[in-house]
């Protein structure tokens, strides 16, 4: 077997704040939106560089209050883009995490978290 990408689905019950969350604030792409049907529930593809997540309204497909966790680098940088947009709703912050990395936690509307996680260099640790 060859596993070639996992892609989390994450629950949403509106459109419009998943939208406002992920595309305005976090900065993601909508990829693509599925709907059977005018006025059924949305499915999309939202993605930022190698991270890809599927959105869905669907009952069936997931609980809310999932976490990801998303080995990442830039962290500082990241932390300063979020900062900057006016989203009322959260304020990130970096912390030190127990196992030596920078860990910064994003919790959208819908109670899902999102944990960006940035190992330290061992020079970083040792301070």
């Amino acid at each position: 077997m060859d596993i070639t990408q996992v892609v989390p689905i994450l629950r949403i019950f509106d459109i419009e704040k998943a939208k406002e969350f992920y595309v305005q604030f976090l900065g993601f792409n909508v990829d693509w939106e599925h709907r059977f049907a005018e006025g059924m529930p949305v499915y999309l593809q939202v993605s930022r560089a190698n991270l890809v997540l599927h959105l869905s309204e669907h009952h069936g497909d997931c609980s809310p209050g999932g976490t990801v966790f998303v080995r990442a680098s830039g962290l500082d940088d990241f932390y300063r883009e979020l900062n900057a947009k006016p989203y009322g709703r959260t304020q990130p912050a970096i912390e030190i995490a127990p196992w030596h990395a920078k860990l910064l936690e994003v919790i959208d509307p819908f109670g899902n978290r999102i944990r960006f996680n940035e190992d330290l260099a061992p020079v970083e640790r040792a301070q």
